[in-house]
């Protein structure tokens, strides 16, 4: 992942955010496939991996992003409109992947049609499409730093540096070595696999788990980026790493499983249990608030965080 933020130091925002972003998102598929097509071939683990990732990008990391940053800057600003536009697509592709089916008519087989299934997966691959088309074109400016004049000036030299043809190079050759790194990562999947459906079996983890420890493990380079990011006062940064990846997850991860396991005729279970669901809802509507004025402060990220430990806690003692 290192040469994933090195590539996100030369594009800028929002170019940046989505490499690393792809690039994370492309290791969970991996190691997601991995571990459903290992042994018992677990058909929640897409669905636990997936809110694992939520939470720990909407509440652990967004509540340690916002204390830091609270703590040393007192208040931070970031770019509203940019903010609204990750809610306004998240919220709804998060609920209708992990609630709305508990409630369809394949709902009593605990697991989306297939028909269902395809029809899900290209609708989200849609809206993620325009969303994305969005974020890097007409709408851009939404997910910057909102700057002042001198700012821009020299926001603009340093863009224009950016694109010398040394730079050039060096996104080349980062990107060369990003892809050389992710290939060994995809390969040591299988392994992992293994290993977790062994510990499992041994140790007798509670259900989720395994997808916390995939979630974990994908997300802490990012994660750290994020914080980072916060810590110096560059939350508009932290905002798009930490909201683009829980968007990704949804709208990458979900089209995948499905059609991957329409394919092979496995099922995907996706609705959450009626409690999970209860947090899923509270944190979507916790992050709206959050992030619904352009100011932050540590007092909502001790909020998340509260979050965060009640998801551990529903593990730990479900």
């Amino acid at each position: 992942m290192l040469h994933a933020e090195a590539i996100a130091e030369v594009l800028g925002e929002p170019l940046g955010t989505l490499i690393l972003t792809f690039s994370a998102i492309a290791v969970e598929i991996s190691l997601i496939m991995s571990v459903m097509l290992e042994g018992e071939r677990n058909p929640t683990l897409a669905r636990d991996t997936m809110f694992a990732t939520l939470m720990i990008l909407l509440n652990g990391l967004l509540g340690i992003g916002l204390l830091l940053g609270g703590l040393r800057h007192r208040q931070q600003t970031f770019n509203l409109e940019g903010a609204r536009a990750y809610i306004v697509v998240l919220v709804p592709l998060a609920v209708c992947a992990l609630a709305l089916p508990n409630f369809t008519k394949a709902a009593s087989a605990d697991a989306l049609s297939r028909e269902e299934a395809v029809v899900f997966a290209a609708i989200t691959l849609m809206l993620y499409v325009v969303f994305v088309a969005l974020q890097t074109g007409r709408h851009r400016n939404f997910f910057t730093e909102e700057v002042t004049a001198i700012a821009a000036a020299v926001k603009s030299t340093q863009e224009g540096l950016a694109k010398s043809p040394r730079q050039s190079r060096l996104v080349v050759w980062h990107s060369i070595l990003l892809l050389l790194t992710l290939i060994p990562v995809a390969l040591l999947a299988e392994d992992l696999a293994v290993f977790l459906e062994k510990a499992d079996h041994k140790l007798g983890w509670p259900e989720q788990i395994i997808g916390v420890i995939i979630a974990t493990l994908v997300l802490a380079p990012e994660g750290l980026a994020g914080l980072r990011a916060a810590w110096n006062n560059h939350l508009q940064r932290s905002v798009n790493i930490l909201m683009g990846s829980a968007l990704s997850t949804i709208a990458l991860t979900v089209p995948t499983v499905l059609l991957v396991g329409a394919a092979i005729g496995h099922d995907i279970i996706l609705g959450l249990p009626t409690h999970y669901l209860v947090l899923l809802f509270l944190t979507l509507f916790v992050t709206s608030m959050t992030l619904g004025t352009s100011k932050t402060d540590m007092l909502k990220g001790a909020v998340h965080l509260v979050l965060f430990f009640v998801y551990i806690m529903l593990i730990l003692l479900d």
